[in-house]
């Protein structure tokens, strides 16, 4: 059987090279480039999507918004939620007990301390060197970046922008 298949392969080859095929050599040769030039462009511009994709998880966090989700291929958006479960669990894996959010911060803090205004009535709260800290509605604090963040994502605490 490989012999036979060896035969026909020159046996084609000879056909090609045969006078009258020549001269639509070059149209095969030109399709053939254009194809693959028309390949090269759509994968660069699946790659473009993809990369769009990866720095809104980066940017929005994990559930984008309508309009740019119905906008998504099907490829598009289990490509995006495999990439939010890979995310995820590489975060886990990270921290001691609940892991670490990469994306909490894409910007290194000018400062340690942030001086927040306090929303609502919280209760005491307690900082990492034992301070204890009572949080009521409209008093202003300046606290360590880390442990107020949590709280201004719960609307709890708000940036003083004064």
């Amino acid at each position: 059987m490989m012999q036979t298949c060896w035969i026909e392969n020159i046996y084609f080859s000879n056909a090609i090279r045969n006078a009258d095929n020549m001269a639509l050599l070059p149209s095969v040769q030109l399709r053939h480039i254009a194809l693959t030039r028309n390949k090269r462009c759509i994968l660069a511009y699946i790659y473009n999507r993809m990369q769009k994709l990866r720095d809104l998880r980066w940017e929005l966090g994990s559930i984008l918004p309508p309009e740019i989700n119905s906008n998504l291929l099907n490829a598009e958006v289990q490509w995006f939620q495999t990439y939010n479960k890979s995310l995820a669990t590489y975060m886990r894996s990270l921290g001691e007990d609940q892991g670490f959010n990469l994306t909490a911060n894409m910007l290194p803090p000018k400062t340690p301390y942030v001086e927040v205004k306090c929303v609502m009535d919280f209760g005491k709260l307690e900082l990492e060197d034992g301070q204890v800290i009572l949080l009521k509605k409209n008093t202003y604090h300046l606290l360590p970046r880390a442990v107020c963040e949590p709280l201004i994502r719960q609307g709890i605490l708000e940036h003083n922008s004064a």
